[in-house]
C-alpha cells in the first residue's frame, strides 16, 4: 500500500503515462453512476457543538476501486434505486427530482449494506428507526441487499418504512477524469448518524471502519499513516471547515454544488491536475511530476 495521499496521486501518474501510450482516440469510458455518504457525529457525544467525526471504512485490497484506502461508505446505482414505487416512501420526495431521488435512496441503501446504519423511519412516524427495532431489520434484509438477493423496494415495503431522503444533504459531485479506465459520477451526501446506530464495516468490500476528524484523517494521510485518493483528501478539506455536524451541514445547504471533473494540463514539462476554481475548494492545481519522455 502507497502511504498517504501521494498513493492516488503515484496511481494517477502512472494512468497518465499509460494513457499517453495508448491511442489518444480511444473514447473514454463513460462514468457510471454512484453515490457516497458522509455519516457525522459530535466527536463528544452528546455535545452538538463538538468537533463533527466522520465514519470511514478501508477498502478491501482485492476491490478493484481504491483498494487500501481510507474512503467514505458508498456505491454505485441499482436500478431499483430509481424505482417509482419508492417516491411514495421518500421523505421530501416532493422537493427532490427524480434523478437526485435515485442518488439518495442508493446513498441509504448503501450506508445500511456497508456499515448496518439505516436511515429510514417508520411509516408515519417522524423518529429515524431506533437500534432495538433496527437488529431484526438488518438480520433479515443486510446481507440479502449486499447479495443482490433482494432490494431496497422489496425491504421498504415488506418493513413499511419511509426512507429519510430529507436528510440527506447534498455536499459535492464529482466525475472520475477522463483518462481513468473505471470512472464514476458520483454524488456525496451529508448526513447525521442516527444516535443510538452503531455504524460498522461490512468486512467484504470494507476491512476496518473508523469514526475520525476529517481533519486528523487529513493529517494522518499526511504523516503516512493513511491512504486518501484525491477526491476524499479534497472532500475532508472541505468538511473540516464546517466545524461541527450542523455547521458543515448548514454550509453545505448554503453552497451551491459545482460538478467536479477534474482535468490534467502540462506545462512547463510538468503535468497539473486541475478542479473547478468555484468549486469550493482550497488550493489551486496539483503538481503531478514531469512528463516522462517516451522511449
Amino acid at each position: 500500500m502507497v502511504s498517504g495521499y501521494t498513493g492516488w496521486m503515484a496511481l494517477s501518474r502512472r494512468v497518465w503515462e499509460n494513457r499517453d501510450m495508448s491511442d489518444t482516440k480511444k473514447q473514454p469510458a463513460a462514468p457510471r453512476p454512484a453515490t457516497t455518504v458522509l455519516l457525522l457525529r459530535p466527536s463528544v457525544p452528546g455535545e452538538p457543538n463538538s468537533i463533527l467525526e466522520v465514519f470511514m471504512v478501508v477498502r478491501h485490497h482485492q476491490i478493484d476501486s481504491f483498494s487500501g484506502a481510507l474512503v467514505f461508505p458508498g456505491g454505485k446505482l441499482e436500478d431499483a434505486d430509481g424505482d417509482a414505487r419508492l417516491r411514495a416512501r421518500c421523505g421530501g420526495a416532493d422537493r427532490i427530482g427524480d434523478a437526485e431521488l435515485a442518488f439518495r435512496v442508493a446513498g441509504v441503501r448503501e450506508a445500511f449494506e456497508e456499515c448496518g446504519v439505516l436511515l429510514a423511519r417508520k411509516r408515519g412516524q417522524r423518529a429515524l428507526i431506533a437500534a432495538a427495532d433496527l437488529e431484526a431489520i438488518e438480520k433479515r434484509w443486510r446481507a440479502k441487499l449486499a447479495k443482490d438477493e433482494a432490494s431496497i423496494v422489496d425491504m421498504v415495503e415488506a418493513e413499511d418504512l419511509e426512507i429519510a431522503t430529507d436528510l440527506m444533504v447534498p455536499f459535492a459531485h464529482w466525475i472520475t477524469p477522463t483518462f481513468v479506465p473505471k470512472r464514476f459520477d458520483t454524488w456525496f451526501f451529508l448526513a447525521e448518524a442516527p444516535e443510538d446506530q452503531v455504524a460498522l464495516h461490512d468486512g467484504s468490500e470494507s476491512v476496518d471502519s473508523v469514526w475520525i476528524g476529517a481533519q486528523a484523517a487529513i493529517d494522518e494521510a499526511a504523516a503516512g499513516k493513511r491512504t486518501l485518493v484525491h477526491a476524499t483528501l479534497k472532500n475532508l478539506e472541505l468538511l473540516a471547515e464546517g466545524g461541527t455536524v450542523a455547521g458543515a451541514i448548514a454550509a453545505a445547504s448554503a453552497r451551491k454544488v459545482v460538478t467536479v471533473a477534474p482535468w490534467v494540463e502540462v506545462r512547463d514539462g510538468r503535468k497539473w491536475l486541475h478542479i473547478p476554481p468555484d468549486a469550493g475548494y482550497r488550493g489551486g492545481p496539483r503538481d503531478m511530476g514531469p512528463v516522462e519522455a517516451k522511449g
